[in-house]
C-alpha cells in the first residue's frame, strides 16, 4: 500500500502526517510525504528551504519508526493539487491525506483551496484531517 501525504509545513499537514504515520505503521504502507509549489520566481528560497529542513527531519524520525518513506518536493509548474494528483497517479498512491483549515466562502473565492480540489477531483480515497 502507498499512502501520500501532502505537506506543506503548516499545522494542518503535520496534524495530518500524524494521522498517516499511524496508518502507514498499521497497514505496512510506504509513506510519500509530498510538497509541491508552482515553482521559478514565484517561489521564495526561505519557505521552500524551510520545508526542506522540515521533511530532513521527518525522514530521520520515521527511520527510527521504521516506516518506509519517499519524500520530494516538487515544483513542477502545476498547481499543488495538481501536482499532488499527478503524482499520485505516477506512483500509484493508494490513499491521500491532507490537512485542512475552515475558510469563509471569500476566502475560498479569492484563495482557492489546494486540499478542495484534490478532494473533488481525486480517483483514490482522500482522508482529510481537520487541524
Amino acid at each position: 500500500m502507498n499512502i501520500l501525504i501532502a505537506y506543506d509545513g503548516s499545522d494542518e499537514s503535520k496534524s495530518a502526517l500524524e494521522i498517516a504515520k499511524k496508518h502507514a505503521k498499521i497497514f505496512g504502507a510506504t509513506l510519500f510525504i509530498i510538497s509541491s509549489s508552482v515553482g521559478g520566481r514565484k517561489e521564495k528560497a526561505d519557505k521552500v528551504n524551510k520545508i526542506n529542513d522540515e521533511i530532513e527531519k521527518i525522514r530521520e524520525e520515521l527511520k527510527k519508526s521504521k516506516i518506509p518513506t519517499i519524500e520530494e518536493q516538487l515544483a513542477r509548474g502545476l498547481s499543488p493539487g495538481e501536482d499532488i494528483l499527478q503524482y499520485s497517479e505516477d506512483k500509484k498512491i493508494d490513499m491521500i491525506y491532507i490537512g485542512i483549515r475552515k475558510k469563509s466562502k471569500t476566502a475560498k473565492i479569492l484563495l482557492g483551496s489546494t486540499a478542495q480540489y484534490i478532494i473533488l477531483r481525486s480517483k483514490i480515497p482522500v482522508v482529510s484531517v481537520k487541524y
